[in-house]
């Protein structure tokens, strides 16, 4: 098996880590907030060992990949452009993408835009979604005690230093609490007074989760901190705004959909009713399933599933690819 290899990219203006395994077709993997390149360590191996070169970057505002200052430099439409400019770097003419979370956002918007780049797309816990009636921050609720998470993750100051204070409680009680081990749901109503970690225990880590594994993200969010996560956040609203260019176009490639079934993202009020209209929107949608006994962080919760109908569905595509030529 080829070995696993690290270096910095010059991509769309900003120097970008990235992970990589394997030779052959591309796959390029986009994680999700509070995730980094480290959360497809096991999907990595798995795809170079089925022919493919898998490519995982830490997202824009990342690990060790530029924070660029300004909230609005990672608006949807930039970290699309990353992704290209990742794939133009490493002169890859076309790649699959696959997301999780924040990443899965970003893999459907870039087989959108560029099917010409990404001829295929799966995405994991979001679903591929048609443009809201109204901005997010007139969409989701809050009152004068609570706001709703995305809006709580919006704001400027409070977040990031609740965040922060504690980089190793932050993220142990929030990857718990997001997986089916979690006993509260890290992704619903925020207190204004108490913030997001209060109700989230500290209890022992899961067993998909090592002490190990959560030193990687302790030490890659000590060196970013969290403002550039919390940037897509603040977002929202603007890309929104730009997605009226998009508005009722339908998915032009092959797509696969996975969710785990305590995944607290489908506790959001119609989020079943989207899964299931998805359809609509992806003609060429091959799978879509709901994994028991697995919450959000799928790919880290269950490998061997993921692992299987991520080869699965790449080899699929690629064989339609080659028969096409």
């Amino acid at each position: 098996m080829s070995a696993l290899q690290h270096r910095l990219i010059a991509a769309n203006g900003i120097q970008m880590h990235v992970a990589e395994q394997g030779s052959g077709p591309a796959v390029l993997f986009c994680h999700g907030f509070l995730e980094t390149w480290y959360a497809w360590r096991h999907q990595l191996p798995a795809l170079a060992d089925a022919g493919f070169r898998a490519i995982a970057p830490d997202m824009r505002g990342y690990g060790q990949t530029d924070r660029p200052a300004g909230a609005g430099q990672y608006s949807v439409w930039h970290l699309v452009g990353d992704m290209v400019g990742l794939l133009d770097a490493l002169e890859i003419e076309r790649a699959i993408i696959v997301g999780n979370d924040w990443g899965a956002t970003v893999a459907w918007q870039a087989a959108l835009l560029r099917p010409d780049r990404f001829h295929a797309v799966a995405a994991f816990g979001v679903p591929l979604m048609g443009r809201a009636p109204m901005p997010p921050s007139q969409l989701f609720p809050q009152n004068e005690q609570a706001l709703f998470y995305t809006l709580y993750l919006q704001q400027q100051d409070g977040p990031q230093a609740e965040l922060e204070r504690d980089v190793r409680g932050t993220l142990g009680k929030l990857l718990l609490a997001a997986s089916a081990d979690g006993a509260v749901n890290p992704f619903s109503m925020v207190a204004r007074q108490s913030g997001m970690l209060a109700p989230l225990p500290s209890v022992a880590l899961p067993d998909w989760l090592s002490e190990a594994d959560l030193q990687v993200y302790v030490d890659a969010y000590a060196r970013s901190g969290f403002g550039g996560a919390l940037n897509y956040y603040r977002n929202l609203d603007r890309n929104w705004e730009l997605q009226a260019a998009l508005s009722g176009m339908q998915l032009a490639v092959p797509a696969l959909f996975m969710a785990g079934e305590r995944d607290p993202g489908l506790q959001m009020p119609g989020m079943r009713d989207i899964i299931d209209a998805m359809p609509q929107l992806a003609p060429g949608l091959v799978r879509s399933e709901l994994v028991a006994d697995c919450g959000h962080w799928i790919q880290q919760e269950q490998p061997a599933l993921v692992n299987a109908a991520l080869v699965a569905f790449a080899n699929s595509v690629e064989a339609k690819t080659i028969g096409a030529k």
